[in-house]
């Protein structure tokens, strides 16, 4: 049985990361896990980093 996908919000703007699929605009294919994220990768919308979206149930 697979691990279902996660959703991921930015708390400052609002951006949505979806595991499911991924930011490939940014070379993150599609079921990128979000720990596998780069810690340098930031918030496409406002910048910010990695360490400022949470969890989300959508």
């Amino acid at each position: 049985m697979s691990n279902p996908t996660k959703t991921y919000l930015c708390i400052v703007c609002g951006f949505v990361y979806d595991e499911a699929t991924g930011r490939p605009e940014d070379g993150i294919v599609a079921g990128t896990r979000w720990a596998d994220v780069p810690d340098s990768w930031a918030c496409p919308d406002c910048g910010v980093a990695k360490a400022d979206f949470e969890i989300v149930e959508i």
